[in-house]
């Protein structure tokens, strides 16, 4: 009878040992699941920007001529140097120096010089003037008008960056805790057979001992 119920306890024991580990195991699988569904919803909502910051980044890069479609037909616009050209096609100059060439006719045809010496003296001197005066304005409005283009573009391509790399933290995150849970359900197994080994270890070691004590007594009587 001792033997039975000491055979029945091992069993319980054994079994109390593998169900907790396989209770451990099954909680490190939610937890890993949880984990996942969590970082893919998060990849979810930063994908927006993640494209955001792709698109932008292209279209940078098309301006400036280092990457995207080479075939725009305003690939690398943003590169270059303020030129003369740009001064001369500058619609802010070109209107200043038309209403003043105009003012200028209108003086002279009023005094009947109209096409003078002094009149033409007097228009060639404005132009030139214009041009040092407007130079410095040009200049500023071709810079003003270049960060325009490249600022959002630049914010979207940064936005795109932030995005990326709390996405990057959140998969190096993720890494380590479906490792940790990994370890985790590794040593609930590893316990859990060491729990039913020990059980019947002791079980073994139990019945080895009684059975000395019962040759001992047979052997002394």
């Amino acid at each position: 009878m001792p033997d039975v119920i000491s055979g029945l306890a091992t069993n319980n024991q054994a079994r109390a040992s593998r169900r907790a580990a396989d209770a451990q195991v099954q909680s490190a699988a939610e937890a890993s699941r949880i984990q996942r569904e969590m970082f893919d919803r998060q990849v979810q909502l930063q994908e927006p920007f993640r494209q955001g910051g792709l698109a932008g980044q292209n279209r940078l890069m098309e301006l400036l001529g280092i990457g995207g479609n080479a075939s725009v037909g305003d690939y690398g616009r943003d590169a270059r140097d303020f030129s003369m050209n740009d001064f001369e096609v500058d619609p802010g100059y070109g209107f200043r120096l038309a209403e003043g060439n105009k003012a200028l006719e209108r003086s002279a045809a009023a005094r009947g010089m109209m096409l003078s010496g002094s009149m033409l003296k007097g228009a060639q001197r404005f132009g030139q003037d214009m041009a040092s005066n407007e130079y410095q304005n040009a200049f500023n409005r071709f810079q003003t008008n270049r960060s325009s283009r490249l600022n959002p573009l630049m914010g979207l391509a940064g936005a795109g960056q932030t995005a990326t790399n709390m996405l990057s933290g959140a998969a190096g995150q993720l890494g380590t805790q479906l490792g940790e849970n990994a370890m985790g359900a590794g040593n609930a197994r590893a316990s859990g057979y060491i729990g039913s080994a020990n059980a019947y270890t002791n079980a073994v070691n139990q019945m080895n001992n009684m059975a000395a004590q019962a040759f001992g007594m047979r052997g002394g009587g």
